[in-house]
């Protein structure tokens, strides 16, 4: 059971994603914040598994939460789930430690499955989220990473299909390998380059590699 903490202000979205959301066999929604600072203070006391997270809020906003949350507790994964796809909200958020990010217009089976991928730590970019973050990456100097010549010919080529935001059963399918097998790859790719998560590996890949 996936343990999750709701936060946004607006409290008819709040309670309706709750219900939408408590529906789902594997989904258990154990608290509800109106703001970033009761986040803080919810995580501390109930320790979900996943924070969904707006980012626009009263008090304390949805960036200085996810910071605060994944500062102090970096084994809780955060979701944005919010209206704004401002450049500057994406690309803060993910910095601060969110794994994934979404818009409030996903359908609510999509955003369950965004849920179950980020509470395994694997990244989830809404659509219309992704290309933003690789065109701001595209602006800056590529250099190569000093850990790259470390991968073999199949961990290359897992990282690149990374990198083009394909998930474990997609990059299985390509490559004719098990799902298995491609975790364990992803898991070595991101020790061997010292990586945090899956989000650093693919933009990195996406920015670096052809």
């Amino acid at each position: 059971m996936i343990r999750l903490l709701l936060v946004d202000d607006q409290a008819l979205f709040r309670q309706g994603l709750a219900s939408l959301l408590s529906i789902e066999p594997d989904l258990e929604v154990v608290g509800q914040a109106t703001n970033g600072h009761d986040a803080i203070a919810l995580t501390q006391t109930l320790q979900p598994d996943v924070v969904l997270m707006d980012v626009r809020m009263p008090v304390c906003d949805g960036v200085q939460a996810t910071g605060a949350i994944h500062q102090q507790y970096p084994w809780i994964r955060v979701l944005v789930l919010t209206t704004f796809d401002d450049d500057a909200y994406i690309l803060h958020s993910l910095q601060a430690g969110a794994l994934g990010y979404l818009l409030k217009r996903t359908p609510t089976k999509d955003i369950a499955a965004a849920i179950r991928s980020v509470a395994q730590g694997y990244t989830q970019l809404g659509p219309t989220i992704g290309p933003k973050v690789f065109a701001k990456l595209k602006l800056t100097t590529p250099a190569p990473h000093p850990q790259q010549d470390s991968l073999s010919q199949r961990e290359m080529a897992v990282l690149r299909l990374i990198g083009q935001g394909k998930n474990n059963t997609e990059i299985a399918q390509t490559l004719y390998l098990s799902e298995g097998t491609v975790k364990n790859y992803v898991t070595q790719i991101l020790h061997k380059l010292a990586m945090r998560d899956r989000t650093q590996a693919a933009l990195w890949a996406q920015q670096h590699l052809p």
